[in-house]
């Protein structure tokens, strides 16, 4: 494949959103919008990438160089229609070679491969190509109008014949160009229309008038979805989560109601993973083979190493590391701690900031006091420990292997391994105290 420059627009506000954030910004499956079409880019092998914003939108800028530091950005000041805005990169558009392809940053599902399929068909001759979908309905969509392989123009839904609007065929957005042509293609367009604006689609007709040749490519609807609105957003988050969850099912997963599951882009689980309802999985989330995690647990952030086993009710938080075989139970918050192998933490306990060594069990309502109000600090506790339930352990402590701790202990200090902290009030007995407690305040 020849080289591959692509400009990706993002500039619009989305007012149709009602949000205060730029419209690319806004995630499925945890990932802006616009990261999805940079790395479809990416995977084509695109040699360089031009991004184009709106004006002010240092969000959209910054999200560009997290993803990519090599890619530019070029802002459009004024809305003036998608040929003007692709104009914005021209700096780019002039050093490039091969093949330029134009995207859409509230397109999410583009694949590297169509990508490649539009590239390809620039490679084979063509000067221009254009993506094509079949919708449910066409109407409001600009139809593809095709002569024996060729086309010969886009016809927008409001100006199309009763013949044309039969036609299933409608442009999808995507364009890819002979960059030796496109300048020229782009200064050709006008503002001649109601809206007085530059249209990109108008480089077909101009591309036919100069005898140069046209493509289309059908691609699937599914994976040209655009995302105008909130409703738009959220069937965009169900489409990614029903191909994440078949994708995840037939790479050894099983999902016991995979309806009730959510994923995010980069979660990663391994084969035999048993994932039960109403689990939510945040960005970051790597699981090993032969884990289960129960019903209604949320876990970002973290690594759940093999065979261990998460919840029901568990929350694993960002830098939760959990070993092999080990467990975390029933309400029960991780945090910035690392549990070693077979290590169990059943119940109604907050882990954070910590180290727990293997085979070590902490018992119900342990609590690892980290903040004292203006900083955090570790807890450390050693292998084959047993922490007493309704335990505090205040930070910074550590606890030695081997070492148990009583219930219902403050743990200060630093515990010896193999040696036995009690840290709490002696208990008193008064005999028959409360016989007569009753009676004086019986009623007489």
């Amino acid at each position: 494949m020849s080289q591959l420059t692509t400009i990706i627009l993002a500039a619009g506000e989305g007012t149709r959103m009602r949000s205060a954030y730029p419209k690319v910004l806004h995630p499925i499956g945890g990932l802006p919008m616009l990261a999805f079409a940079m790395r479809a880019a990416q995977a084509a092998g695109a040699a360089h990438l031009g991004v184009v914003v709106g004006p002010g939108h240092d969000s959209v800028r910054a999200l560009v160089t997290q993803e990519m530091p090599q890619a530019e950005v070029f802002v459009q000041e004024e809305r003036r229609g998608t040929g003007h805005a692709v104009m914005q990169a021209r700096p780019l558009l002039e050093r490039a070679e091969g093949v330029v392809l134009v995207l859409f940053g509230d397109t999410p599902f583009v694949t590297a491969e169509t990508v490649s399929c539009l590239a390809g068909l620039i490679d084979d001759g063509a000067a221009l190509a254009v993506a094509g979908m079949r919708p449910p309905s066409p109407a409001g969509y600009g139809r593809l109008i095709t002569e024996a392989g060729r086309l010969l123009a886009i016809r927008e839904d409001k100006d199309a014949s009763p013949e044309e609007k039969k036609i299933g065929l409608c442009n999808a957005g995507l364009m890819a160009f002979r960059a030796a042509d496109m300048l020229s293609l782009l200064e050709a367009i006008d503002s001649d229309n109601a809206q007085g604006e530059f249209y990109l689609t108008d480089a077909v007709a101009i591309a036919n008038q100069k005898g140069l040749s046209v493509k289309a490519a059908e691609i699937a609807f599914d994976e040209v979805f655009g995302v105008n609105d909130r409703a738009q957003l959220a069937e965009a988050e169900a489409r990614f989560q029903s191909a994440r969850r078949r994708q995840a099912m037939m790479e050894g997963v099983s999902l016991v109601a995979p309806e009730t599951v959510f994923f995010s882009h980069d979660t990663v689980l391994g084969r035999d993973v048993t994932v039960e309802p109403n689990v939510f999985f945040g960005p970051g989330v790597r699981v090993e083979d032969g884990v289960r995690i129960h019903g209604f647990s949320h876990l970002e952030g973290c690594v759940v190493k093999a065979d261990a086993e998460i919840g029901p009710f568990a929350r694993l938080r960002p830098g939760a590391d959990v070993g092999a075989r080990a467990k975390v139970g029933n309400f029960c918050e991780v945090k910035a701690t690392t549990l070693g192998d077979g290590a169990k933490v059943n119940h109604l306990t907050y882990l954070g900031d910590a180290s727990v060594g293997a085979g070590t069990n902490i018992g119900a309502g342990t609590i690892t006091c980290n903040y004292d109000g203006f900083s955090k600090s570790r807890t450390q506790i050693g292998e084959g420990a047993f922490i007493g339930s309704n335990s505090s352990l205040v930070a910074p402590v550590s606890i030695g292997d081997g070492a148990y701790v009583g219930s219902g202990s403050v743990i200060t200090d630093d515990v010896a391994s193999d040696a036995l902290a009690i840290a709490r009030g002696r208990q008193v007995e008064k005999p028959d105290w409360a016989k007569s407690f009753r009676a004086r305040h019986e009623k007489k």
